[in-house]
């Protein structure tokens, strides 16, 4: 408790505008069944979109929570947030995980930090793809073969979404479960403006359990943040669309 009131003090504010979105999206979430995956859901929509470096801020507002108040806990927190911006690097790229991974960094206490290495051991064989693909057939069922064959001419983006995208990263099950994963997914396409990929992830997002106004907020609460980032939203399919395939 007292390192992180010391960290806290010593620590830059958190801006109050911030504090008010991210109160919003966690109030918001009270309502569902996706428990505390809010933060997932804000990390993922500000890194994905134009403000990786205000992860510092969403990090310290989520310290002064009773849950994070053991370095432990801290440390178990840094693994999600880790994890998740690993797994956007699926979607967008390295450079701007990068950005935010490295304020947290500025912000961490000495003692919270944690040197796991989730990966350190991967190998891209058998068992990886099995995983990838796996995860794959969770997500995508009966439209996997078809959403392959889109990709028979350029084959290397088939390869690398089954052992690459899937096997090294969306299906690492180490530190986020399938809903964090989904959460994660959904939300750092969505801030693309991506219309297709959208409509997958909608659909997967409901054949792995997630009620259809769950998955209303993750839509949402991902254009809340979008607005606070001025960014444009207007490509995507509506529910009601997705629905009739699920």
């Amino acid at each position: 408790m007292e390192a992180t009131q010391s960290q806290t003090q010593n620590s830059p504010p958190i801006r109050a505008d911030l504090t008010t979105l991210f109160q919003s999206i966690e109030t918001r979430f009270s309502s569902t069944n996706l428990g505390d995956r809010w933060y997932l859901l804000v990390l993922s929509a500000l890194v994905g979109g134009t403000e990786p470096e205000l992860s510092s801020h969403l990090y310290l507002y989520l310290l002064q929570q009773p849950s994070y108040q053991t370095s432990s806990s801290r440390q178990a927190l840094t693994r999600r947030l880790r994890e998740t911006l690993i797994k956007l690097i699926s979607l967008i790229g390295v450079c701007k995980p990068i950005e935010a991974i490295l304020s947290i960094s500025k912000v961490e206490s000495p003692c919270d930090r944690d040197y796991s290495f989730s990966r350190q051991n991967w190998q891209c064989d058998t068992a990886n793809h099995a995983r990838g693909m796996a995860w794959m057939r969770a997500i995508y069922q009966g439209d996997l073969e078809r959403t392959l064959g889109l990709f028979e001419a350029h084959r290397d983006f088939a390869w690398v979404s089954t052992e690459i995208t899937y096997g090294l990263y969306l299906a690492d099950r180490s530190v986020l479960d399938d809903w964090d994963t989904e959460v994660v997914v959904l939300v750092g396409i969505m801030v693309q403006n991506l219309r297709l990929e959208t409509e997958w992830h909608v659909r997967g997002a409901r054949r792995i359990g997630m009620s259809e106004g769950d998955v209303g907020v993750i839509v949402e609460c991902t254009k809340m943040v979008m607005g606070f980032m001025g960014v444009r939203m207007d490509r995507l399919p509506g529910l009601e669309e997705v629905e009739v395939d699920v």
